[in-house]
């Protein structure tokens, strides 16, 4: 989106991101585009997967060290106060729940913040608060944009073809003609006092043990998880734009691209592209609009 704006002209004064969108605006602002997009593109799910550094404890299922490397060998020392134009990251504080406006101090850590995700990837701690992703308060941080004197606000929403449009289900029963599902064998786990024995007991001797079958269909953990956030989201940003509408929406069509799938990065940079060139007439007409 950012690469067809150049080239038809345009160069955003004031960049409001949050997560994703945070390091692809930070990285802009700063000049390091090229170097994320080519970092981007050389991905594939072996490199990513090595990107993960994976761990059992703490507060995140990723410690996040590996990708915090790449950020501040790109970025280094650069703060916001010195980038060219105004830059913001939206993150939320742990706990309280507000939304963080990050505009000024190291812009490899405030990015770090804007996309913790809970539960991946640790918070990060600035100014005495414990920070983490941004999207949980503001995906589409319109009115972020606007509070630092943007008159015309093109806004990237990530969201429209990923959770849907969910509605409202009424009175939703389980149909007659649907069986119970019978429990696996052995399901039930059974509880009783068992005398200590020396040596090993044989199988007919062993307490049966519990199994839980589950549905077929029944969706896994980590599908469960993703869902649960991209609802979120959808709904949040629903909520945040109909109050605070953007001139502009940019709305690339990334429903077949998974939230982690970071290695399809030439299909997600394709389809930002083509939603940026059919909004340029809505971009144009809006820019003579307010001159």
């Amino acid at each position: 989106m950012l690469r067809t704006l150049e080239a038809a002209g345009y160069a955003p004064d004031i960049v409001a991101g949050t997560s994703i969108g945070a390091v692809v605006g930070g990285c802009w602002a700063a000049g390091r585009l090229d170097e994320l997009e080519a970092w981007a593109r050389s991905l594939t799910p072996r490199r990513m997967f090595g990107m993960l550094d994976v761990r059992l404890a703490g507060a995140g299922l990723i410690a996040g060290g590996r990708l915090r490397a790449q950020l501040e060998t790109h970025l280094g020392d650069v703060a916001m106060e010195q980038l060219p134009c105004r830059f913001v990251a939206i993150a939320t504080e742990f706990g309280a729940g507000h939304e963080v406006w990050l505009g000024r101090g190291r812009l490899s850590t405030a990015l770090r913040a804007s996309y913790a995700l809970p539960g991946i990837f640790e918070p990060v701690r600035i100014g005495g608060r414990w920070l983490m992703d941004g999207a949980l308060v503001n995906p589409v941080p319109v009115s972020a944009a606007r509070a630092l004197g943007g008159r015309m606000v093109l806004a990237v929403n990530l969201q429209t073809e990923v959770a849907g449009r969910g509605t409202v289900i009424q009175a939703q029963e389980e149909p007659h003609d649907e069986p119970e599902p019978e429990p696996a064998p052995d399901a039930a786990p059974r509880f009783r006092r068992l005398r200590l024995r020396r040596g090993r007991r044989s199988a007919e001797e062993r307490p049966p043990v519990g199994v839980h079958a589950p549905q077929p269909g029944a969706p896994g953990l980590p599908a469960m998880l993703v869902d649960a956030f991209n609802i979120t989201q959808d709904r949040i940003s629903r909520s945040r734009l109909a109050g605070d509408p953007p001139d502009v929406m940019v709305s690339p069509r990334l429903g077949r691209i998974g939230l982690f799938e970071f290695h399809r990065a030439d299909e997600a940079i394709r389809l930002g592209a083509e939603a940026a060139e059919k909004a340029l007439p809505q971009i144009e007409e809006a820019m003579r609009a307010l001159a």
